[in-house]
């Protein structure tokens, strides 16, 4: 009975020794180099161009006077807005009212003149020759009057538009000379800034089309415009056009002279293909990107590239939807290789579509 004991266990201990390293063998496979790797998905690409230019007054000018004089009244506050046809500067006009009533007496005189030759030529007794030149003599003594009228005019400075007064350079009782700067008058409400864009984008520009406008004095706070002119020449050394557009300054947040990055829209792709520029390998002069296959290996695939953006790429040719490809650890990897993909953390994943 022994005897058939021993034979019946020997085949089975042999049976069990075989079998355990071939179940072994199976469930071991080769593991590849562990490697990053990001799903290629299309998202929205929004194409800008970025520009930088100086802020200016929608309309800006400095008051000077017409004329010699005085300052008898300043009639403003500095940095306070003014309307147009307000009352900034009266000079001493006493010289020019005494001219204005002596203007009067003259075509007073030279009415009565006229009344007179016309009664006489209508009885007869005086000449159309009189009478012709007691009208002209009257007509320059009306000219003579409005000249009078008018130098009297200029002795107050009056706003020409709506504006904010700036810092005055005189005060009462200076007396000024024709064309001396006075104070600066800026109408704010809405500011102007003057760029320049390359002449390549010349057909995706217009009238109308909407700009974003940031200063360093608000870095936060984004403001809006749209372009209202376009120059029709190109500069032949820079090859680039000039563009003006029109901000809106309700705030009055915006001044002249402000430095500002201007960024224009030129339109968006729903279907772009983006991918990170650390995927991007330069070769020569074409790029390739490392794509996995369903058997994670990876293979050299020569792309073509659009703008970049934030970090991204913009893939015109050479990768779809879907693809995975490697993002860190080329340089340790060849084409074939077997890889162990490491996909981003959602989190970063989040970041990377922001």
């Amino acid at each position: 009975m022994i005897t058939l004991k021993k034979q019946w266990l020997v085949p089975t201990l042999i049976l069990l020794m075989s079998s355990t390293p071939l179940l072994a063998a199976e469930d071991e496979k080769p593991r590849g180099l562990p490697a990053e790797v990001v799903k290629v998905e299309t998202s929205t690409l929004t194409h800008t161009l970025k520009a930088v230019g100086t802020l200016e007054a929608r309309e800006s000018v400095i008051i000077r006077p017409e004329q010699n004089g005085l300052i008898n009244k300043i009639l403003f506050k500095e940095s306070q807005p003014a309307n147009k046809g307000d009352v900034l500067f009266e000079l001493n006009a006493d010289s020019y009212h005494a001219e204005v009533a002596q203007a009067q007496a003259r075509v007073s005189l030279s009415l009565n003149e006229y009344k007179r030759a016309e009664k006489l030529l209508t009885r007869r007794v005086g000449s159309e020759n009189d009478r012709d030149s007691a009208l002209a003599q009257l007509r320059v003594d009306e000219a003579q009057l409005e000249v009078a009228r008018t130098l009297l005019r200029k002795m107050t400075i009056k706003a020409p538009f709506n504006g904010v007064i700036g810092l005055r350079n005189v005060g009462p009782g200076d007396y000024v000379s024709a064309g001396q700067d006075l104070v600066q008058l800026s109408d704010i409400g809405q500011m102007k800034v003057e760029f320049s864009l390359p002449e390549t984008v010349l057909g995706q520009i217009k009238n109308g089309q909407t700009v974003s406008l940031l200063v360093a004095a608000y870095p936060d706070s984004p403001f809006s415009g749209e372009i209202y002119a376009i120059s029709p020449t190109i500069d032949s050394r820079s090859h680039s056009v000039k563009v003006k557009a029109r901000i809106d300054n309700e705030t009055g947040q915006l001044r002249p002279g402000l430095f500002a990055t201007i960024n224009v829209s030129l339109g968006a792709d729903d279907n772009a293909l983006l991918v990170p520029e650390e995927a991007i390998i330069p070769n020569n002069n074409t790029f390739l990107v490392m794509r996995m296959d369903e058997n994670n290996t990876v293979a050299m695939v020569p792309v073509t590239l659009g703008v970049r953006q934030s970090g991204q790429v913009q893939i015109l040719t050479g990768l779809q939807a879907g693809d995975v490809i490697v993002t860190a650890g080329h340089m340790k990897l060849r084409p074939g290789m077997p890889i162990t993909p490491l996909f981003p953390k959602p989190q970063n994943t989040a970041q990377q579509e922001g």
